[in-house]
């Protein structure tokens, strides 16, 4: 008799959520967790086409400015302390995070209210379905490329709509957050992530598969997800030509790109330069000129600019687009130069990234600084061996890498490593590595190596004190 009465209420339950099929659905909507960036993207977005928005997050505090409140209260979202205050009889959806845990009180109260709550991924996949949209995934530069091409669709008067991992720094020059905008047109641009899987949810017109690299799984693992991506592909699915892994998932090479110049695709970018803080290349025959670094970031141009082109958008005007770019936040992010030193901000938190990372910054200055942050005991432990070999392999011999401990963010992990680890893992193979427990005190322990003129480069991501980490290390420098 329980059973029965279970499989009731449960059976209600599905049907009660099942009623939210269209963000058509709904109306009143409020966010758990709302500062967060996935987060707040989207409860941009769903003001911006005329939703009624709420949210709280753990991180507002009573009587305490906090930015993100303050540019989230001026989209049009009402912003509340964590307490359930916010939901209300009039509360017809809640979105969560991943993060947000099933213990947490506005999570419980919504259950005993019979509201329906959604994960923030399941809302984004209902929003792409009322648009025609991009969906970009890869295991890195997903937010770059998506900036990259919503500027070019933005410069081609398609007035794309944007829904991204980082604020783009033109819209964060508006006073907004910056990693959302709504447009007049068609099209919609969205990060589509693979770390939790989340990527499989979309079914986009386009589909743009960047690369495939070792992060939070295993390659055979990201290979299947990747696969159900490219199978939820309505139209038009278009990889990278020179990563070893998201060629084997190519549909027509015609359609591809690749930054390498050994490796032939339909839109493949040749002839790169890199003078300072600006890159250059050529995509059949077009020259392109980009305030940027990185060959990583050639990588992201071309992608951009292949899908652009197999939209109705000229090279040329791609090429022109991207002239303005003006960047995302946090990656590469040129904090400025003091004494011969220039100080830049990094999102990089995977091997590859990291490695790219660095090797953009070495066409700078004779000699690199880098410090890098690990975010979590799983994740660090997982990749360990990987972030020692690509670091390693990029350092010259006058580039130093220096870590601080892993960053924690709770829960019951495992901590049976250390940055120190690879530190030492890393000194054995010759290169010039240092610990450094506590990032507070990184900046007296490596001014003695900082030479005119050099790079400090600071990495690291998930943890919301690396913004004001970078802050602190230029106003100390």
């Amino acid at each position: 008799m329980v059973d029965c009465e279970l499989i009731t209420v449960h059976l209600a339950l599905v049907n009660f959520i099942g009623m939210i099929t269209g963000v058509n659905d709904f109306k009143n909507v409020f966010f758990i967790g709302v500062a967060g960036t996935g987060m707040s993207a989207i409860a941009q977005y769903l003001a911006g086409i005329g939703k009624n928005v709420s949210g709280s997050d753990r991180f507002f505090s009573p009587g305490v400015y906090n930015e993100t409140k303050g540019k989230l209260e001026t989209a049009g979202i009402q912003c509340f302390l964590q307490n359930g205050d916010g939901i209300s009889d009039e509360t017809e959806l809640v979105v969560v995070s991943t993060a947000v845990e099933d213990t947490v009180f506005e999570v419980q109260k919504a259950k005993e209210s019979g509201i329906p709550i959604i994960k923030r991924s399941a809302l984004l996949a209902l929003i792409a379905n009322s648009k025609r949209t991009i969906a970009i995934g890869g295991t890195s530069g997903k937010s770059t490329a998506c900036a990259m091409l919503f500027d070019i669709l933005k410069f081609a008067g398609l007035q794309p709509s944007i829904i991204s991992g980082a604020g783009l720094v033109s819209i964060i020059k508006e006073g907004k957050i910056g990693n959302a905008q709504v447009g007049a047109g068609d099209w919609l641009v969205i990060e589509a992530d693979e770390s939790d899987g989340s990527i499989v949810q979309y079914h986009p017109e386009v589909g743009l598969l960047l690369n495939i690299d070792k992060d939070h799984q295993e390659i055979d693992e990201l290979m299947t997800i990747f696969g159900k991506f490219k199978n939820n592909t309505k139209e038009l699915f278009v990889v990278n030509q020179s990563n070893a892994f998201s060629k084997l998932l190519s549909v027509n090479s015609n359609h591809d790109f690749s930054a390498s110049e050994n490796i032939p695709a339909g839109y493949q970018a040749i002839d790169f330069h890199q003078s300072g803080f600006t890159i250059q290349f050529t995509i059949s025959g077009i020259p392109f000129s980009i305030n940027t670094v990185g060959k990583h970031n050639m990588e992201n141009a071309v992608a951009a600019t292949c899908v652009a082109s197999q939209l109705g958008v000229d090279l040329q005007l791609c090429a022109d687009a991207l002239k303005n770019y003006e960047g995302i936040y946090r990656r590469h992010q040129v904090l400025g130069n003091k004494n011969g030193v220039w100080v830049i901000d990094d999102y990089a938190h995977n091997p590859a990234k990291c490695a790219a990372s660095i090797a953009a910054c070495q066409y700078i200055v004779p000699k690199v600084v880098a410090w890098f942050q690990p975010h979590g005991y799983g994740p660090t432990r997982f990749l360990r061996h990987d972030f020692v070999k690509e670091i390693a392999a990029v350092l010259r011999q006058a580039d130093e890498i220096w870590m601080s401990e892993i960053f924690y963010a709770g829960g019951t992990a495992l901590k049976d490593i250390s940055a120190n680890d690879l530190i030492n893992d890393i000194k054995t193979l010759g290169c010039n590595a240092f610990f450094i427990e506590n990032r507070n005190d990184f900046v007296t322990a490596v001014r003695p190596h900082l030479s005119d003129p050099c790079v400090l480069l600071l990495m690291g991501a998930r943890d919301p004190g690396l913004e004001q980490f970078g802050k602190d290390v230029w106003n100390d420098l």
